[in-house]
């Protein structure tokens, strides 16, 4: 990827503190863009130095807005949203039991609320902030991180839901925004290499796993393509764009684009 690639462009990747969001914002900032970079830990963050951290809980709505307040007063522009804080992952274990694959009528409520509360809505409000600064200016991308669970029953209900959500809000919000010039797409990554998943390497099949820069390098791509406009409103498979534009991972690999009857 060429270091100035993406230079003059104002990027903010929420929930970049690690997983598939610090992979983006990584890739982002050494294509040149100016990167905003959101988290609850985002100054522990091994990010490269040029990356303006924001500490930021998108739970708390006067947080979020606090992050865009202090980017319009420093560009008055963003070209880029990756909407990639989520919750719902944290204590799979509860108790001793591992609840995350328990029919619904036996899942903690409160992994529905993470999902929806710092998943969803998290990157609702980030749009709505998002879409006022991009409008004036008649271009952008926001970029929502979704999952095949979105398309076939995967782990348990709310996951799925969530993730049905996320791919409508893509979609309806790509109706709002078409007439604006701004696109809104949902990328499926596939078996990312994170620090979650790397935790239980020993019990996977990692053959075609993906770093979390492979989904960072098809966001600078979605970027710099012209003729973007024709995938507003998608959902978009990581590995399937990465072949289409001639991307490999940063192992060198193409890992191969999964399909409904793989997942």
């Amino acid at each position: 990827m060429h270091a100035t690639q993406l230079s003059g462009r104002t990027v903010l990747v929420t929930g970049a503190s690690r997983g598939i969001g610090h992979g983006v914002a990584h890739v982002l900032a050494d294509a040149g863009a100016t990167v905003y970079a959101t988290g609850r830990t985002i100054a522990k963050a091994l990010l490269p130095e040029a990356v303006i951290r924001v500490q930021c809980d998108h739970t708390d709505d006067r947080q979020v807005a606090t992050v865009f307040e202090r980017l319009s007063r420093d560009s008055e522009r963003l070209d880029v949203l990756v909407n990639g804080v989520w919750g719902g992952y944290e204590q799979m274990i509860e108790n001793g039991q591992f609840t995350w694959p328990l029919p619904f009528w036996e899942q903690p409520l409160w992994r529905w609320n993470a999902m929806m509360d710092a998943g969803v809505r998290a990157a609702y409000v980030a749009s709505q902030h998002a879409a006022r600064l991009m409008v004036p200016n008649r271009r952008g991308l926001i970029v929502h991180l979704s999952h095949w669970a979105a398309q076939k029953h995967q782990s348990n209900v709310a996951y799925g839901v969530s993730k049905a959500a996320t791919d409508k809000m893509a979609a309806h919000m790509a109706n709002d925004l078409r007439p604006h010039g701004i696109t809104s797409v949902s990328l499926y990554p596939g078996l990312v290499r994170t620090e979650s998943v790397m935790q239980f390497a020993a019990y996977l099949d990692l053959s075609n796993s993906e770093s979390p820069e492979f989904t960072g390098r098809v966001v600078a791509a979605l970027a710099t393509d012209p003729n973007i406009a024709r995938f507003t409103g998608r959902w978009l498979v990581v590995a399937a764009l990465a072949a289409a534009y001639g991307i490999t991972d940063v192992d060198g690999k193409q890992p191969r684009p999964l399909t409904l009857d793989d997942v």
